[in-house]
């Protein structure tokens, strides 16, 4: 199950895919009544990761609609900069992101309006490399 450390290489084989649909974080008490995506839980309270018409359907509100993006390269848990340089690849371009690490692959959230250009700047940022 290792995934790649190295960042060089993790970076020219770089590449992502855009998970279908809107999503929202929200705050509840009680694990929503839908496919949550992810979950963490904070001294506030959890935050869900839904999609965005299952929250308009649960009445639940938010305050930010992402796009989700999954960088499908195996990094490791251990490696080091990986997002790093795809946030700093986004912070020249404006674009906002939310990071989630899971096993495999890393995911970033980024408006919606904005999902598109995310993901040109992730190609450019692995061809550069």
């Amino acid at each position: 199950m290792a995934g790649e450390r190295d960042l060089s290489v993790l970076l020219r084989s770089l590449d992502c895919v855009r998970r279908p649909g809107e999503f929202v974080y929200v705050l509840a008490d009680t694990v929503p009544h839908a496919e949550v995506h992810a979950s963490i839980r904070e001294s506030e309270g959890v935050s869900y990761v839904l999609e965005r018409h299952d929250a308009d359907r649960l009445g639940l509100s938010y305050d930010f609609v992402a796009g989700w993006i999954s960088l499908t390269v195996h990094s490791a848990l251990e490696a080091v900069g990986l997002t790093a340089a795809v946030s700093a690849a986004f912070t020249k371009q404006g674009i906002s992101c939310n990071v989630i690490a899971g096993l495999f692959h890393d995911h970033v959230l980024v408006p919606i309006a904005r999902v598109d250009e995310a993901m040109a700047v992730i190609a450019k940022l692995a061809k550069d490399s």
